[in-house]
């Protein structure tokens, strides 16, 4: 490619969410693209829960190569795709589409596969750890599969206790593992008890950013691991609370560039440049 320019081979691949204004994935991927010299474009596709099925048909129909989905839709997704990863089909949400040769739709989940490969980077050790999960979402899927299936406790907890405890029982049974549940309300409860706490709600998401999943008057202890799927703001309030009392917080960039990367490799077939991808985040919250 001469120039990075749009014409009629270029090949798109995008996101599709309700809302979808929050997402960076379009800079890290077109960047990823840029240094790569490489002909795709990758957009935002703001779509209603009531308009998926319509969307994702229209993937097809398009011939887009490929979209990630974003909330709330990883869930939603799944009845319609026409084939999912073993991964995809055991957390029961998927996040990344790939369009085949043939117009078949496979769904991947790359969540599963970006918390885990951060949590290394990090240093987290998941064996033999308590995890306390709040939320149970398509992201709270990904990451209940990532410790569960690791050797960790897990313990879910949700606005909607039944939804916690319905993720609890599923999760149990694929990874054989005893899984709790309960509501928000039991987190002053259970902070003690947790060694991680990891949010996968979307409580204190651009542009909400003055909000917490987390009581304030709930103190974290030294030694606990906070880890906020959230990346924008890039330290939510309640990585902020994290830092204070003394716990280690991390924030979702690193997910987000992993799961990217990962996603980026199934469209492609081409390996990620990983430091691209994440220097284009980072130096978007640089100009914010």
């Amino acid at each position: 490619m001469e120039s990075f320019s749009i014409n009629g081979r270029t090949k798109i691949v995008g996101i599709i969410g309700w809302p979808v204004e929050h997402t960076l994935s379009p800079v890290m991927q077109n960047e990823a693209f840029k240094a790569l010299r490489m002909n795709w474009r990758y957009l935002p596709f703001p779509t209603k829960p009531a308009d998926l099925p319509d969307a994702i048909e229209g993937v097809r129909a398009l011939g887009i190569r490929g979209v990630n989905l974003t909330i709330p839709h990883k869930e939603a997704a799944v009845p319609l795709l026409d084939e999912l990863s073993p991964a995809a089909e055991a957390i029961g949400a998927v996040n990344t589409v790939v369009v085949e040769p043939d117009g078949r739709l496979f769904g991947e989940n790359t969540d599963a596969l970006g918390f885990g490969e951060d949590l290394a980077a990090h240093g987290v050790r998941v064996s033999g750890a308590r995890a306390l999960v709040l939320g149970a979402g398509g992201a709270a899927r990904a990451v209940v599969y990532v410790l569960a299936s690791g050797g960790a406790e897990v313990c879910v907890l949700n606005r909607s206790v039944d939804r916690a405890e319905a993720l609890a029982r599923e999760m149990s049974e694929k990874v054989g593992a005893a899984i709790c549940a309960g509501g928000l309300d039991e987190i002053p409860a259970k902070a003690g008890w947790a060694d991680m706490v990891v949010n996968t709600t979307p409580v204190g998401m651009w542009p909400a950013v003055d909000s917490s999943p987390w009581p304030e008057d709930v103190r974290f202890g030294k030694g606990q691991v906070v880890y906020d799927v959230i990346y924008r703001p890039q330290e939510t309030m309640l990585m902020a609370h994290a830092r204070r009392c003394g716990a280690t917080a991390i924030g979702g960039i690193g997910m987000l560039v992993r799961q990217g990367a990962a996603a980026f490799k199934l469209w492609t077939g081409k390996e990620p440049p990983l430091a691209a991808m994440e220097a284009a985040v980072r130096l978007s919250w640089n100009n914010r």
